[in-house]
């Protein structure tokens, strides 16, 4: 279907190199929503921020990835939802992990002003917490700090 989380082990190893800062609302990633029950663990590079929104038992509700340019590739065929994310309108993208076929998984990009761009998936076990997860999306506000390239 979308080979498009082969990126997110690329991902997952840049931040894994790179200097954590878990702190919940770390400055680089966008402010959550004061009710979601959502905390931030962070990581970044001197070009990147690598962002999980986790829930209170530890499991990640969604993640993005905010640099100047994303391996994320969408392709038309695996359009599926459209929303609002920031004010932004955005097309969600189906995707498939592999080695979790059960798994419900989607995929989008921002263009931020300044030139980078947040690619932002969701992972999910049930369809309930897709749409629970792509609600919490929406109300992601981005701040000045992340439009402006590092």
């Amino acid at each position: 279907m979308n080979r498009a989380f082969f990126s997110l082990p690329i991902l997952l190893a840049l931040a894994a190199g790179a200097q954590a800062q878990s702190s919940p609302g770390a400055v680089a990633c966008p402010q959550l929503p004061a009710d979601s029950g959502l905390a931030w663990q962070h990581k970044a590079t001197a070009t990147s921020d690598f962002c999980r929104a986790l829930r209170a038992d530890g499991s990640e509700a969604f993640g993005l990835f905010i640099a100047n340019e994303s391996p994320f590739r969408p392709r038309r065929r695996d359009q599926a939802e459209e929303a609002s994310i920031d004010g932004r309108q955005v097309q969600w993208y189906r995707s498939e992990l592999a080695a979790q076929p059960g798994i419900q998984a989607r995929e989008t990009l921002i263009e931020l002003p300044g030139g980078r761009v947040a690619h932002v998936w969701v992972q999910a076990k049930s369809e309930q917490q897709l749409n629970e997860a792509l609600a919490q999306t929406t109300n992601l506000r981005f701040r000045a700090a992340q439009l402006s390239s590092k």
